[in-house]
């Protein structure tokens, strides 16, 4: 085919795809093409697909027509971990031209010259995960108030609702070195925050290669690479994804509560509030300990934002075991939820398991926490109304108003200043309004009287 000069992105699903999305763009525009906005049209469409969510498929086939409808003639190419579990079921979708799996996804250009329209299905380059044992380094950039950063990929985790192992191979890690490299890179270019993203970020510290299937030795801790980060004087704020509770440890936290850079904001996966659920999930604590954790974390950072993943409807949740759950997440002292409607996965344990919860008692239950989060947080912006925070100011809409987030992860909107954007700015949050937003003032106070 002749090379095509343009290409645009559609991207599903998490922090790390958008790293990695950003990271094959670049490849992209040192070949010679020019990345465009999804709706301009394009000559190739690249989509990268999630497995977290039942509708992969769903959203897989409509963002294909989408593409299409705005230029028949594309070529459309599917990667992600949605790719690497079903690859011969995507290439079947109509108007899908190279499915790539986990290990050649970043090699993509070379197969971009082999690619025909094909009226039947598409070319998949996709190996035994097993393959994906290599870690590629990736950020985005472009955005130049927040980047996020891949310092790990992969999980060594058995959690058995989980396919994320299956599509991203075993745990490995960057090295502290590039990692600290790109950081610096990523500041020089104007970025004020870098969010720290992987698989299994607390995990972080393996090598950066599976040999034969075989754990990578440690090289380095997690605490060890957030420490050599909060030295990096390019970045003004460094915010942490999310990190598994027994990986949050007290060093951790310590560490954040007395950083200059590192924000006061905690995602820690949960998934259920009762014991016996966290054991058929295979899950590496129990309730108690993550109790322990948000404690620790509320001692030492009484301000600090904590968000906290629950799965509803897992085979054998009980009503019973439901309002423990409901019970336990209403005692802590937590910010937000993401909740995820359990849908069984092929190829997991707990697809296989007896006394499945039926859809409607799972929907039912997903909008009891729905409303629980919403509750948790008003009341934790509420915290914060009439007091000052610092807020980067990283967006805006429709040019009469841009929003940003505090250090603690209060999204706050303000009526729109170009200058501001990019900026980190003292404001003192004034109202929750329709949107569930913060609205704000720009405040010049006295430092002594800053509210921390």
């Amino acid at each position: 085919m002749a090379t095509p000069r343009t290409v645009a992105f559609y991207t599903l699903g998490c922090k790390l795809n958008y790293s990695e999305t950003s990271a094959i763009g670049r490849t992209f525009e040192d070949r010679g093409y020019a990345e465009v906005k999804f709706e301009e049209g394009a000559n190739i469409y690249v989509i990268n697909t999630c497995s977290v969510t039942d509708f992969a498929d769903k959203k897989c086939r409509q963002i294909v027509r989408r593409a299409l409808r705005l230029s028949p003639e594309a070529f459309v190419v599917v990667i992600g971990c949605y790719a690497q579990l079903k690859p011969k079921e995507i290439a079947e979708i109509p108007g899908v031209d190279l499915v790539l799996g986990a290990a050649e996804k970043f090699r993509i250009l070379d197969f971009i010259d082999d690619l025909s329209k094909s009226p039947d299905k598409g070319m998949v380059r996709a190996s035994d995960v097993k393959e994906a044992n290599q870690f590629v380094n990736a950020f985005s950039f472009g955005d130049r108030t927040r980047s996020f950063l891949k310092v790990q990929d992969g999980c060594n985790y058995k959690c058995t609702f989980c396919t994320i192992p299956l599509a991203r191979g075993k745990s490995r890690s960057d090295t502290v070195e590039n990692v600290i490299s790109n950081a610096k890179k990523i500041g020089e270019a104007g970025t004020k925050e870098i969010v720290l993203t992987g698989v299994n970020l607390g995990d972080f510290g393996n090598g950066t290669e599976v040999i034969e299937g075989v754990r990578p030795k440690k090289e380095a801790m997690f605490i060890d690479l957030i420490k050599e980060l909060d030295k990096v004087e390019e970045i003004e704020r460094f915010r942490i994804s999310s990190i598994e509770p027994n990986l949050c440890t007290d060093e951790v936290i310590e560490f954040v509560a007395n950083s200059e850079r590192f924000v006061p904001h905690f995602h820690m996966p949960l998934q259920s509030g009762n014991d016996k659920q966290l054991r058929m999930m295979s899950r590496r604590y129990k309730r108690e300990l993550y109790m322990q954790r948000v404690e620790k974390i509320r001692s030492l950072m009484p301000h600090a934002c904590i968000g906290v993943d629950v799965i509803v409807g897992f085979p054998g949740e009980t009503d019973e075991d439901f309002l423990e759950t409901i019970d336990f997440i209403e005692s802590l002292d937590i910010s937000y939820l993401h909740v995820f409607t359990y849908s069984e996965r092929a190829n997991t344990p707990a697809s296989e398991m007896e006394d499945a919860v039926p859809m409607e008692k799972r929907k039912k239950r997903n909008e009891m926490l729905r409303n629980l989060s919403a509750k948790k947080k008003a009341n934790f912006y509420k915290q914060y109304l009439g007091r000052y925070r610092d807020v980067l100011f990283e967006a805006h809409r429709d040019e009469t108003k841009m929003t940003g987030f505090t250090d603690n992860y209060v999204k706050v909107e303000m009526s729109f200043q170009a200058e501001m954007i990019n900026k980190i700015a003292t404001v003192q949050l004034q109202n929750i309004n329709e949107d569930g937003n913060v609205e704000a003032m720009l405040a010049d106070i006295p430092e002594a009287i800053f509210d921390y």
